[in-house]
C-alpha cells in the first residue's frame, strides 16, 4: 500500500476512490471531494469487502479510503487489502473503534491514517492533503536514477568467520553514513542473524518468498521486508530446523530483481552453501567479499571460493577480508603463509575486540554503529568505500559499453605441504 521503495505509475491509475459503509460518511467525503476535484462517483457502498473485491481485479487508485465500520477484525481485513493493492497507493482508513493500540497496528500494517467516525471535514481536508504531500514528494525511485543499484556478497571461507557481522555493519554503513536506500538479504534460512543483529524480528517474508515464488512483487518486498531504519530494510529468516529447504532457486532470483528495482544496493548474506546449490545467485553481483581467518581449513576454502568467483562470475570484483585478527598471539598460518597460499593479497584485516562485540551483542546494534571510529570499524568503513567504488566504476563501465572489471584473483595449488611443516607441533 504505502510503498516507501519505488513508486508506482501515476498516469493509469483513479487519483482517488473510496468505499464506504454507510451514506452518513459518503455525504461527509463529497462536497471534500469536489473541492479536491476528484469525481464523487468513485464513493461506492460495501466497505472494505467492496474494496478489496474490485480491486482483485482493477487498477488500484492513488489514494484509498477505505470504511472498516463493518470489519469484524480491522487488521487482518487490512492486511487482506494490502494483497490486492498495488505500491504507490495511500490507503485512509475510517472506523468506530477508539483504540489506540488498533490505531498503532493500523498504521504499521501499512496505512496512511485512521480517522475516528463521525467524520468531519476539516479531518478529512486534512488527512487528503497528508496524502497528497505524500504522493507529490520526491520518490525515492526518482531520486536515484543516477546512482544505479549494486549487489554485494559477503560469503564466509568458514563457519565462525564472522561474515554476517560483515554483512549487517556494511549495510548500515551504506544506509546510515551513505545515505542508500539499502536492503539486506540474509539467505541463511534456519539460522541467519541479520534480524537478530540488528534486534529485529524476521518475520516470514523470505519463507514465503520460497514457498510462493510467484507472489514476489513490488508490494510482497514492501510488506516482507523489516525496517531496521529510513534507509534499511532486511529480509532474513528463522525457518523451523525440522523443514528443509526445498527450492529449485527461482524465489532467491526474483527476489534480487525486485530489490534491484526497489533499492540502491543489496548486500546478501550469502552462506557459501547456498552459493554451491544455487550459483545464480552470484550472475549479477558487482562485489563479493570472501571472509576468512587465518587458519588451515580456511586457507583451503578461501582458495576454492575464488577460483570458483573467477570461473563463474568473472565480471564480479572480489575482496579478502581477514576477520578477528588478534593483536596479540600467533594465528595458525601467519599473515604472509596465508597470502603466499591463495596467491593474493588481503585486502582488509578487521583486528578483534571482544568488547566491542558484546557491547554491540547487548545493544542489538551493528559492530559498525556501536564501535563508529575505532580501529575494528575503520577496516570496515574502507571495506564499504571500495564497494562504493566498484558499484560506480561499474555503472560508468555500463553505460560506457566496456565490459565488466574481472575478478583480480590469480589461482594455483595450495602447498599444503609447506603450511602443514609451519604449523606449531602439538605438546
Amino acid at each position: 500500500m504505502n510503498a516507501p521503495w519505488k513508486s508506482a505509475g501515476a498516469g493509469t491509475r483513479e487519483p482517488f476512490v473510496a468505499y464506504v459503509c454507510d451514506e452518513t460518511t459518503a455525504e461527509a467525503i463529497r462536497p471534500i471531494a469536489a473541492e479536491l476535484g476528484w469525481s464523487i462517483d468513485k464513493i461506492n457502498k460495501g466497505g472494505l469487502r467492496n474494496a478489496i473485491q474490485s480491486l482483485s481485479v482493477s487498477a488500484s487508485p492513488l489514494i484509498l479510503f477505505v470504511d472498516l465500520a463493518e470489519s469484524g477484525d480491522p487488521l487482518n481485513d487490512i492486511n487482506a487489502l494490502a494483497e490486492v493493492c498495488e505500491p504507490g497507493t495511500v490507503v485512509i482508513a475510517s472506523g468506530q473503534v477508539n483504540d489506540v493500540r488498533l490505531y498503532r497496528d493500523l498504521v504499521a500494517s501499512g496505512i496512511q491514517d485512521y480517522l475516528l467516525k463521525p467524520l468531519h471535514p476539516d479531518m478529512l481536508r486534512e488527512a487528503f492533503s497528508h496524502a497528497q504531500a505524500m504522493l507529490n514528494a520526491p520518490k525515492l525511485a526518482d531520486a536515484v536514477v543516477d546512482r544505479p543499484h549494486f549487489s554485494t556478497a559477503i560469503i564466509g571461507a568458514r563457519g565462525g568467520c564472522g561474515a554476517s557481522t560483515i554483512a549487517t555493519s556494511l549495510a548500515w554503513l551504506m544506509s546510515d553514513r551513505e545515505k542508500r536506500a539499502t536492503a539486506l538479504l540474509d539467505l541463511d534460512i534456519h539460522f541467519g542473524t541479520g534480524a537478530l543483529t540488528l534486534d529485529l524480528e524476521p518475520g516470514r517474508g523470505l519463507t514465503d518468498a520460497i514457498e510462493n515464488p510467484s507472489r514476489i512483487d513490488g508490494l510482497f518486498i514492501e510488506r516482507a521486508m523489516v525496517k531496521a531504519s529510513e534507509k534499511l530494510a532486511v529480509l532474513s529468516a528463522e525457518a523451523p530446523i525440522n523443514a528443509p529447504l526445498l527450492t529449485d532457486g527461482a524465489a532467491f532470483y526474483q527476489l534480487q530483481e525486485e530489490m534491484r528495482a526497489a533499492f540502491e544496493c543489496t548486500i546478501v548474506d550469502l552462506p557459501r552453501g547456498m552459493l554451491v546449490q544455487h550459483p545464480h545467485l552470484i550472475s549479477d553481483v558487482q562485489a563479493a567479499v570472501i571472509v576468512t581467518e587465518l587458519t588451515l581449513a580456511a586457507a583451503r576454502d578461501t582458495i576454492r571460493l575464488l577460483s570458483w568467483l573467477k570461473t563463474n562470475a568473472p565480471q564480479t570484483n572480489v575482496a579478502v577480508l581477514a576477520n578477528k585478527m588478534h593483536a596479540s598471539g600467533q594465528p595458525e598460518i601467519s599473515r604472509k603463509d596465508f597470502e603466499g597460499s591463495i596467491e593474493r593479497k588481503i585486502d582488509f584485516v578487521v583486528p578483534f575486540d571482544i568488547k566491542l562485540a558484546s557491547q554491540a551483542a547487548k545493544l542489538g546494534k551493528p559492530l559498525a554503529e556501536a564501535g563508529k571510529n575505532g580501529k575494528t570499524v575503520a577496516q570496515i568503513v574502507q571495506l564499504a568505500q571500495r564497494i562504493l567504488d566498484t558499484g560506480e566504476t561499474a555503472a560508468a563501465d555500463g553505460a560506457s559499453g566496456k565490459s565488466a572489471p574481472k575478478g583480480k584473483s590469480l589461482m594455483g595449488k595450495m602447498g599444503l605441504g609447506a603450511l602443514l611443516s609451519k604449523r606449531p607441533a602439538k605438546t
